[in-house]
């Protein structure tokens, strides 16, 4: 029987989950997507803590009438600038079970515009 799509998301990302580790040095850049916003956050899952969360319901992102992969782009610069404001200048990219495609792929962009290393 066919997996459903967000059954078969859930098992890829279990493993994904399993290769990558977040670090204070190089923290998980773990991206969400929903079908109208993204989101995206930094965690160290040593200390099991949230750093940095940025979302494309943000007021200066929110204020911009682009399309949504713009908005994407627009998040990833802002998570980038952020963190390169907070010290952290690598990071280890999580999808999070999404195709590489699309908005993922423009947010990595827009991140690696920022400054961030992955």
């Amino acid at each position: 029987m066919a997996l459903s799509k967000i059954a078969r998301r859930e098992k890829i990302k279990l493993k994904l989950r399993k290769k990558l580790k977040g670090t204070t040095e190089a923290p998980r850049l773990n991206v969400y997507r929903s079908n109208s916003e993204i989101y995206a956050q930094l965690v160290d899952d040593k200390a099991g803590k949230t750093l940095l969360a940025v979302g494309s319901v943000e007021k200066s992102i929110a204020a911009n009438k682009v399309n949504k992969i713009e908005k994407a782009k627009l998040v990833g610069k802002l998570i980038a600038e952020k963190a390169l404001a907070s010290g952290i200048k690598e990071v280890v990219f999580d999808r999070n079970g999404f195709l590489y495609h699309g908005r993922i792929k423009s947010l990595a962009e827009g991140a690696r515009e920022g400054g961030l290393k992955f």
